[in-house]
């Protein structure tokens, strides 16, 4: 299947993995193409092996749950999840405009309307997450 060095490589005969988008401690995230549509998506890739063995397949089968439920214009859609014998794909809507701290780093000072508008998307989108009790349960960043 698609392996991180590799641009490319075609997922299920069905996404084109192009470049490494980020890493986080339990996956890495590629920006795909749908090559029937050409729609581009995000593909989330974990080790199977890694995620049983760090105890997170329960939490896995949750956020397969959650995810498919939650249908709200600030939250990433979860399209379909694949899997191989070694590795789950989760293909997801693809943050275009990339990462909020990305946007916000690159301004020189954030506005007031601004940071009001970002606020209230981010409550928008916590307001929905608390009606199916979900939380994030990822480190904070070192300060």
């Amino acid at each position: 299947m698609a392996e991180e060095s590799q641009n490319g490589v075609v997922l299920f005969e069905k996404y084109e993995i192009g470049k490494l988008l980020g890493v986080g401690a339990s996956a890495k995230v590629y920006h795909a193409t749908n090559i029937k549509t050409g729609k581009r998506v995000a593909v989330k890739v974990m080790n199977k092996r890694k995620l049983i063995n760090g105890g997170f397949s329960a939490n896995i089968e949750r956020e397969i749950s959650i995810l498919s439920s939650l249908h709200h214009p600030n939250i990433i859609n979860l399209f379909e999840v694949l899997a191989s014998k070694t590795k789950i794909y989760f293909i997801v809507e693809l943050a275009s405009a990339g990462e909020l701290f990305e946007e916000v780093a690159k301004q020189d000072k954030l506005t007031e309307e601004h940071a009001r508008k970002y606020f209230r998307q981010l409550i928008s989108a916590v307001k929905h997450c608390n009606r199916f009790r979900f939380k994030r349960r990822e480190k904070p960043d070192p300060a």
